[in-house]
């Protein structure tokens, strides 16, 4: 237990930091795994903000926030690739 009236002041404020990060990063764990499921795009937008947000407030490395990132956008690639068929080239030859 904290001694000091600082050392006391520093718990209670670690507290509150630790129970606020928790909250972000169970919030962003839910929804990517949400939009790995769904493969929405909007879900995939909004867990892609959250990483960015989190990564902004220090919750998670900047690093793993571009991974999120990168593995949600390729899921979204994935997904407009499957959806939009490619359309057949006309070979016409001009001289």
């Amino acid at each position: 237990m904290p001694v000091t009236t600082t050392a006391k002041r520093a718990l209670r404020s670690s507290k509150k930091k630790e129970s606020t990060n928790k909250l972000i990063l169970k919030k962003l764990e839910v929804a990517v795994r949400a939009a790995k499921k769904s493969k929405n795009s909007a879900k995939i937008l909004s867990a892609i903000s959250l990483a960015d947000r989190s990564a902004k407030k220090k919750v998670i490395h900047k690093n793993k926030a571009a991974r999120i990132k990168s593995q949600l956008a390729k899921l979204m690639s994935a997904k407009l690739s499957v959806k939009t068929p490619k359309k057949a080239s006309k070979t016409s030859k001009k001289k």
